[in-house]
Parts: structure tokens; sequence; C-alpha cells
């Protein structure tokens, strides 16, 4: 007898039609599955989460960007129903999940791996951050807008010097998020892999770079602003000056995400770029 699958829901229900969804899925999968925890966005009780078989989360990417770092730790694959625009992470629509609910918490093939990058700042005496990103790291001139100088060495050799309003350091997920608006490359989600890319560089000739993900990526700042920030995911800020080393790196574990049978990350960049 196959045991009953545990879910933790998660959802910003302060979001138009997030509620109403919710509401909606629940009535669906009743006695299908068994629903641990209903979470307001990323807030949800550890020793739930080493229970649970998946968790469904309602909203856009930057729900499950919230939700992610809890969920990566306990190797919870993440089912991402889209409420609102299209998404590259919450791949479903309402009706796609109950037509191919039953699949999706049975099938592991359709279980993906994601990389993620482990970020450190070190300030003079103590670390200021350590923390993971699933889509990327961005560092901002911030104000008074001025350029930053930035030095930049892979596994300890020296990459390049950038001046610039900033760098994006993003995975292959995060490639079709602000380092594509910003001209860097798309890469396909599978790759192990990290992409450098410049915001406005002083020198044409710098353009985005494409490393090892097996390689430590550190970054010196040579010329900073008075909040001069790194931000992970949107999420996770902290300001930076010239004292500090940043250390960005892949990440031991992975966000484990369940993929859209009746589309493809190409299919979802075609619909985005159209």
């Amino acid at each position: 007898m196959r045991k009953t699958p545990k879910i933790i829901i998660f959802g910003d229900q302060r979001r138009e039609n997030v509620l109403e969804t919710i509401e909606n899925f629940t009535k669906f999968i009743r006695g299908k599955v068994e629903i641990l925890a209903n979470c307001f966005r990323g807030d949800c009780i550890d020793n739930l989460l080493k229970k649970t078989d998946y968790a469904v989360v309602f909203g856009g990417d930057g729900t499950i960007l919230s939700a992610a770092r809890e969920l990566s730790e306990n190797n919870v694959p993440v089912i991402g129903i889209n409420v609102g625009r299209l998404g590259f992470l919450a791949e479903f629509s309402l009706e796609q999940v109950k037509q191919l609910f039953d699949r999706l918490i049975t099938d592991k093939k359709l279980i993906e791996k994601r990389m993620m990058l482990k970020c450190t700042v070190h300030g003079k005496n103590r670390k200021k951050l350590t923390s993971t990103a699933i889509n990327d790291v961005v560092i901002t001139a911030g104000p008074k807008y001025n350029m930053i100088g930035l030095k930049m060495t892979v596994q300890g050799q020296s990459l390049a010097d950038c001046v610039s309003d900033g760098i994006i350091v993003s995975t292959p997920t995060g490639s079709t998020a602000y380092n594509l608006s910003a001209g860097g490359p798309i890469l396909s989600a599978h790759l192990s892999a990290i992409v450098i890319t410049p915001i406005c560089p002083h020198t044409l000739s710098f353009r985005p770079i494409v490393i090892d993900a097996e390689k430590k990526l550190e970054i010196h700042p040579q010329r900073v602003n008075e909040d001069t920030t790194i931000i992970l995911d949107g999420q996770i800020f902290s300001t930076l000056n010239l004292e500090d080393v940043i250390t960005i790196e892949k990440h031991k574990g992975c966000f484990l995400v369940v993929s859209n049978p009746l589309r493809t990350q190409w299919d979802t960049l075609a619909g985005k770029l159209n």
C-alpha cells in the first residue's frame, strides 16, 4: 500500500488571488495527501520540513526564493504554482497541477537539482554575512551612484578589475533573471557554471564571463560608495566597505524543483521574450 504523501503549502496570502487559489487547491487534494502546514511566505517550522515530501508554493519566483533556503536545507522538492506572471521556478498553473498531480508526487524523474551559491562577506574582524543564493548575488554601486571598482580573482588567480555600476554573479537558474536584463548569457539550468556580468561597465571590452562552478570567486572592493550593497536573490542585503572580502562558490547542497513535463526551460523563455 502506497503511503500518503505529506506536503507543506507556502504562499504570500497578502497577494491578490493567492488565498483563493490555495483554497481551490486544498479542496482538490483533499484525501489525496496529508497537509502538514500552511506557511506564510518562507516562515515554517523546521521539524515539519524534515517530515514533508513536497512543498507546494503559490505566488511567483520571488515567493519560491523566499522559501527556498529552508526547503533546500531539508531537501524538499518544490512544486511552484504561478499566481500572476509566468515564472521560471513557478512553472505550473493551478489547472496543470490538477491535471498532473498524481504524476507530480510519484514520478521522481521530474525532480531537478538546481545549483546554488554560497556567499560569504568577510569584514575586518568578523564575518558580516553568510547565506545562500538560488538566483544571483548582486553588488550594486548605491548612493552617491559613482562607479565602483572591484578586483576579482578565481581560485586565487587574477580574473579582472571591473569599474562599473556593479556586477551580477548568477547561477544557471538565475541566468534568465537580472543577468539576462543586463546582457548576460542564458545558461541551461542543468549546467555547473557561474556567470559574472558587469552592470554598465566603464570599459566596453569587459564582457560577461562564464566560469567553472567548482572554482571559488573572490571579490575585493577597490572603490565604493557610502551605500554600496551586496544583495542575494533580491532579498538579503549587506552594505560593503573597502575592508570587506566577498567569496562566492558553489553550494554543497542543491535546490530541488519539480519540472513541468508540459514545457521546457526554453518554452518558458520563449514565452517571456515574446
